[in-house]
């Protein structure tokens, strides 16, 4: 192979190997930001504020982990499942 064609294949290559991690990387961001979405939404109809109301929902915060560790797909599912059982109204993924 010719020095110039080695170049070449090299540049693809390493252009090619490069595609899923960017595009992953998108994915991520497209899920972190539906957990935070949607716990923003949880967070402002279905938390109560007075005194005595029984403490925080476990499963919100158990959600709301479950975003921060990066299981994007359980936390985005327990929030839509507490919306859901609560009748919040939330936008439908646009992913």
């Amino acid at each position: 192979m010719t020095r110039r064609l080695r170049i070449l294949l090299f540049t693809l290559l390493a252009t090619l190997a490069g595609l899923p991690v960017a595009t992953r990387a998108q994915t991520n961001e497209q899920l972190a930001a539906r957990c935070a979405e949607l716990g923003r939404i949880f967070d402002r109809y279905n938390t109560i504020r007075s005194e005595g109301s029984g403490g925080p929902d476990m499963q919100r915060l158990g959600a709301g982990i479950d975003c921060q560790r990066g299981r994007y797909q359980q936390g985005i599912k327990t929030l839509e499942d507490l919306l859901q059982r609560n009748r919040t109204p939330f936008p439908p993924a646009s992913y």
